[in-house]
């Protein structure tokens, strides 16, 4: 597979997270250090460490149903110890509001870039994300 088949596919496991539904996961692949940082492309804005991006992302995905995800033309580069990916990213589903048994279909075109680093374990850890809409 190699270094960047292997950083690539933590960014995989990343997005399929809200196509599986199997959240656990997302804790597992980033880093829990107050290092960790964040920017996301829905409010709040700010800059978020590890335990309020995870609960974000949780509730992100919890809340679309038919979830998929496209990554397109990523630019892996590994370097000692750390990796940055860059890619092109367009994400469907429906947005449920179980409030009010309503849904509505999205369609978001973005970027994404994640700077990962290799952990103890040898295990690629996502430390920073940065996701921005194009649309």
């Amino acid at each position: 597979m190699g270094e960047s088949g292997s950083v690539i596919s933590v960014i995989e496991e990343f997005f399929r997270a809200g196509t599986t539904k199997d959240l656990s996961r997302l804790g597992e692949i980033q880093l829990d250090d107050p290092r960790f940082s964040s920017f996301s492309d829905l409010p709040p804005y700010d800059l978020k460490g590890y335990k309020e991006t995870v609960e974000l992302e949780e509730l992100r995905f919890v809340s679309i149903s038919d979830y998929a995800y496209e990554i397109k033309n990523p630019k892996v580069s590994v370097y000692d110890g750390a990796a940055v990916v860059a890619a092109e990213l367009v994400q469907t589903g429906m947005l449920v509001d179980n409030k009010a048994f309503t849904g509505k279909h999205m369609t978001v075109s973005g970027r994404a870039t994640f700077v990962l680093i290799r952990g103890g374990d040898g295990a690629w850890k996502i430390v920073h994300i940065h996701l921005s809409r194009t649309d």
